[in-house]
């Protein structure tokens, strides 16, 4: 029995426990699920929206270092390497962000008020400024299902909600896999405002069997603020393929690789399907997420992988750049912390902020390599390089993507803002 176990190499679950496998720890969950069910209540909501790994992209089990060697064991001449890597593909990237800080007319009376203390004016800066570049690409209107990734508690779809007091047919999906507590969902005023919270993964989530989007057919915008690490790319992947690969009427698995020069066929595609789909597709209108914690990317998941082979790096180069990318923000994140701690138990670490260690950042043993300022270029350019390769990613979806800084950072030390719109010229010409 063990032997065959171990040859179908899942087995099967522990009687009276969990029956979800977590693929990446390469067992089942060990959680007791309820009398008469088969999941526990995170993996439990499987019977509509679930499908699992949908989003998950392809695992190349070959491209995955077995070990992860740190970054204080490098010598001098390994990390010289690495750094000449990055570099030599960072060259020809647009290193000077552009500065897109904006505001919203909606907090504007929340931001004046001084009852809020420093923390929560940074937030409320940074959803204002969210907000004011959402209505910069004309994606606060009516007829819009605005789906909020790693929701929380759920602060900026209520502003969202706020920004839309006098628009008709608005409904919001709130996405979070873990429990919330102090959520604002009871603060939203209007009578008719759809809030749904889901309950899920992203990994596992297929929004085109979410019923309110089967039943009204919306356009969709994706929207999160500090969407952690690799749930950033796990939300791009459940927008910009497996829910359009739905919508196209085709099954849910992930849409294929496109390839680098794959444009000119999407656009021809798009415009020769473009009436007969047009019935039933229901888009995505937008996409605007502030990033997050790189060093918590993983390469299976990761979006940019295609953009990463064309210049020269892989699996092991990433795993690297992605620990790497603490140096950018690594020394202030404490002091950050520290200062920005608040008496409101509501005021909860959305900013994913924390302190490193210096075991896990390498500064201790780096000192004598690399000084403060070498460390944190080098970290600004493993995110940069991160994000460009999401850039790409959504350019070959057929999208207009664009980062930008959209706060200070005295405000946010993770200040940039990825934005995407269906790109113009995949939008079939008129003829007449």
């Amino acid at each position: 029995m063990a032997a065959q176990q171990k040859e179908s190499g899942r087995g099967s679950p522990v009687p009276g426990r969990c029956a979800y496998f977590l693929e990446r720890k390469k067992r089942f969950c060990k959680m007791i699920p309820a009398p008469g069910r088969r999941f526990c209540g995170e993996h439990g909501q499987q019977e509509v929206y679930f499908v699992q790994d949908i989003n998950a992209g392809v695992k190349d089990v070959a491209e995955i270092p077995e070990k992860q060697v740190p970054i204080s064991s490098l010598s001098k001449e390994e990390l010289d390497n690495l750094i000449i890597k990055l570099k030599k593909a960072s060259n020809g990237l647009e290193l000077r962000l552009k500065e897109q800080i904006l505001s919203h007319q909606a907090l504007q009376e929340a931001l004046n008020d001084p009852k809020n203390g420093e923390s929560a004016f940074k937030h409320l800066k940074q959803q204002a400024s969210i907000l004011g570049n959402m209505e910069k690409l004309h994606l606060l209107g009516p007829g819009r299902c605005f789906v909020e990734f790693g929701a929380g508690r759920g602060k900026l779809s209520h502003w969202v909600d706020v920004a839309l007091q006098n628009v008709e047919n608005v409904q919001f999906l709130l996405v979070e896999r873990a429990t919330t507590r102090f959520k604002v969902d009871g603060k939203h005023k209007r009578r008719d405002s759809v809030f749904e919270r889901l309950q899920v993964d992203i990994q596992h989530l297929c929004l085109n069997k979410v019923p309110i989007l089967e039943e009204k057919k919306l356009p969709v915008v994706g929207i999160g603020k500090h969407l952690c690490g690799a749930a950033t790319d796990l939300a791009l992947r459940c927008l910009a393929e497996s829910y359009t690969t739905c919508c196209d009427g085709e099954n849910e698995e992930p849409a294929p690789k496109r390839s680098r020069n794959h444009k000119t066929e999407l656009a021809s595609n798009n415009s020769a399907d473009n009436e007969s789909n047009k019935g039933d597709c229901k888009p995505v209108a937008g996409i605007v997420i502030a990033l997050c914690c790189h060093h918590k990317c993983d390469w299976t998941h990761y979006v940019g992988r295609e953009f990463f082979k064309s210049v020269g790096l892989g699996p092991v180069e990433f795993n690297y750049f992605q620990r790497m990318s603490s140096w950018a923000t690594c020394g202030m994140r404490e002091t950050t912390t520290k200062a920005s701690t608040s008496e409101d138990p509501t005021n909860d670490t959305e900013e994913h902020e924390q302190a490193f260690s210096k075991t896990e950042s390498g500064s201790d043993t780096l000192q004598g390599i690399l000084t403060v300022e070498e460390r944190k270029e080098i970290g600004w350019l493993c995110k940069l390089l991160i994000d460009h390769g999401r850039i790409e990613y959504l350019q070959q979806q057929g999208y207009k993507a664009a980062l930008q800084y959209y706060t200070e950072f005295a405000v946010s030390l993770e200040n940039v803002l990825l934005t995407a719109v269906p790109s113009p010229s995949l939008i079939p010409e008129s003829t007449t």
